[in-house]
């Protein structure tokens, strides 16, 4: 208990210094957001910024926040019955909560990869194609078979499955699926990617696989992902986000977070103390 009480003093000192929240080219800047659900607060006055074509990792204990903090990028909280957004949230200077945004343009924009793979229960060329389709991202046949090749080559698996296109997602590896789940995010052009802990059902070779596609994919698209794995974080990531009972604690590059932190709860937190 005195771990704890200790934990939260810390945290609510730390609150108003966290480090180096602002990215001098911002694709995504967020100020003063909270989160609360019914009466609940979740997140409390996040600023932060989501830099252009860099990866940001968001760390910290269970329950702090971070995935409710990723959910508020594309909106996807709206979808949990009493929660509450507060705050300014902008996708390249636009406000994504002004009543005039359309929240499915916005989605594919902001695209989210999940922690379990969930391809829809069609082949792997219709997973691909789907997005492209709804969106009408494509006028012909060719252009949208233009689109899968491309898709699945940037999400590194167009070699293994060129030949089986017609078979379904579910038939691949749960890596595999992972990789064709990051197709389908790429296949409707988002700018922004979203992992919530990408690699946590894989084993060890698919996680590299998908770390390794993680540092490709950063060339072209702003991405931030949840992670448990400070090892992953440290390996993937630019910068590092600490979250901490719904309190943004320390931001920084996260080669200074993970050896020159400037808050004690981030270096407990990283050296294992406590999470």
């Amino acid at each position: 208990m005195v771990g704890t009480s200790r934990a939260l003093r810390t945290s609510r000192e730390v609150r108003e210094t966290v480090g180096e929240p602002f990215h001098e080219d911002p694709r995504m800047t967020c100020r003063n957001v909270d989160v609360f659900y019914g009466d609940k607060q979740a997140l409390r006055n996040i600023s932060l910024d989501i830099g252009r074509n860099q990866v940001i990792a968001m760390i910290g204990p269970s329950g702090c926040g971070k995935s409710t903090f990723l959910r508020c990028l594309n909106r996807m909280n709206d979808t949990i019955e009493g929660c509450r957004v507060t705050g300014r949230i902008t996708l390249d200077g636009k406000d994504i909560y002004d009543k005039s945004v359309d929240v499915v343009s916005l989605r594919a924009q902001v695209g989210m990869v999940f922690q379990k793979p969930n391809p829809f229960p069609k082949s792997i060329y219709e997973n691909v194609a789907y997005g492209p389709k709804i969106h009408g991202l494509a006028e012909t046949r060719r252009e949208l078979d233009e689109i899968v090749e491309t898709s699945l080559r940037k999400a590194g698996l167009w070699d293994e499955v060129k030949d089986r296109l017609q078979e379904p997602g579910t038939s691949l590896s749960g890596g595999q699926q992972q990789r064709l789940c990051i197709a389908r995010t790429i296949a409707v052009s988002p700018e922004v990617i979203l992992m919530d802990e990408p690699c946590s059902a894989l084993d060890p070779i698919a996680t590299a696989v998908i770390e390794d596609l993680i540092d490709e994919l950063k060339q072209q698209y702003s991405i931030a992902i949840v992670t448990h794995s400070m090892q992953q974080a440290s390996r993937v990531s630019q910068r590092t986000a600490f979250f901490h009972l719904g309190d943004l604690i320390e931001v920084g590059p996260t080669a200074v977070i993970f050896t020159n932190p400037r808050h004690e709860l981030t270096e407990d937190y990283i050296t294992g103390r406590f999470g």
